[in-house]
């Protein structure tokens, strides 16, 4: 019998509950997958809370990874026995298996393990766009990288030292300082005890950096503005810490005609041209070496509440996965 952690009113980590459940065949352009290793990712508490809202009761989970064991018709791309990989909706990747449109799926090359692909399909094809797809970045820029020790950030900083741009990471603590430096982060600024943007302007002789990634949202929100360099770009890719407060257009303009983004994957993944050239790209460096994922925590379906509970209390470091 199949299962899967689902949820019928918003709130907290308790809200999420651990049902047995029926998967059918799959229908036309459909496939049915048994999950081999699954994606924990903050996004997954934002449908939780209600930030994200969806139609209740529904399934929760957007990555995973395992074997596709039947196609509906129609379907070309991956067949019986494929290895594949996918991130975005619907919801329902915290299930042992699943029926779901086979449009969303991207083969696994041999040298890639569905665990490593559970780790960082959401978080490597973020990583692809933010480096590859937002801003021309050129080697000797220095960007600022909220949450340096987290699975993008991780990500971010081996693949920017891999295209020679110097990085400068927020982090909390000692121990996610030591992580991050070991992953290519060059300068670390403690955010909790440092002022983040006098601390950007220090390490770039006063001029600011020319792109600041921001995960965090509410909370370091101005500092990321003050550490824009004139023109400058703040991506707000994630919310950790709660919405990024209303923009003010006259405060872009006075503090340096500085430009905001609030892109989201799924529209730099909606083609599948593009989505697979962001995919060989990342499948390519991790391959091969170049680019390490590093699972850190590893949790049961089951215990999907103590999975929350870790990931926003700050407790968890680079990825985590839901091993089957």
């Amino acid at each position: 019998m199949a299962h899967a952690v689902r949820f019928y009113e918003t709130g907290g980590p308790d809200v999420l509950t651990w049902e047995k459940v029926t998967v059918g065949d799959p229908g036309p352009g459909e496939v049915r997958i048994r999950h081999v290793a699954v994606g924990l990712n903050f996004a997954d508490t934002y449908f939780r809370t209600g930030l994200y809202p969806v139609r209740l009761p529904d399934g929760i989970g957007v990555e995973a990874s395992g074997v596709v064991e039947a196609v509906g018709e129609g379907v070309t791309h991956v067949a019986e026995g494929d290895r594949v990989t996918y991130t975005g909706s619907p919801l329902g990747a915290y299930s042992t298996e699943r029926v779901m449109p086979a449009s969303h799926l991207i083969k696994l090359p041999d040298e890639i393990s569905c665990e490593t692909a559970a780790a960082m399909t959401m978080r490597g094809l973020t990583s692809a766009y933010l480096l590859r797809r937002i801003h021309a970045l050129q080697a000797g820029d220095t960007v600022l990288l909220h949450a340096a020790a987290g699975g993008v950030g991780l990500i971010v900083s081996q693949w920017a030292r891999l295209l020679g741009i110097t990085v400068i990471g927020t982090v909390s603590s000692e121990e996610k300082a030591e992580v991050a430096r070991a992953h290519g982060c060059d300068h670390i600024v403690y955010y909790r005890r440092e002022n983040v943007a006098e601390r950007v302007r220090e390490l770039t002789d006063g001029a600011g950096v020319p792109v600041v990634f921001d995960s965090v949202g509410k909370d370091t929100f101005a500092g990321s503005l003050a550490s824009l360099k004139r023109r400058g770009l703040l991506v707000c890719f994630g919310t950790a810490s709660g919405p990024v407060p209303p923009i003010d257009a006259m405060q872009l303009a006075v503090n340096g005609s500085l430009f905001v983004t609030r892109p989201a994957l799924a529209d730099y993944i909606a083609e599948p041209a593009e989505r697979d050239a962001l995919a060989g790209e990342l499948f390519g460096h991790v391959a091969s070496g170049r680019i390490k994922i590093e699972i850190n925590q590893r949790y049961s379906l089951e215990d999907a509440a103590r999975a929350h509970r870790d990931l926003e209390a700050g407790r968890t470091t680079g990825s985590s996965v839901f091993a089957l």
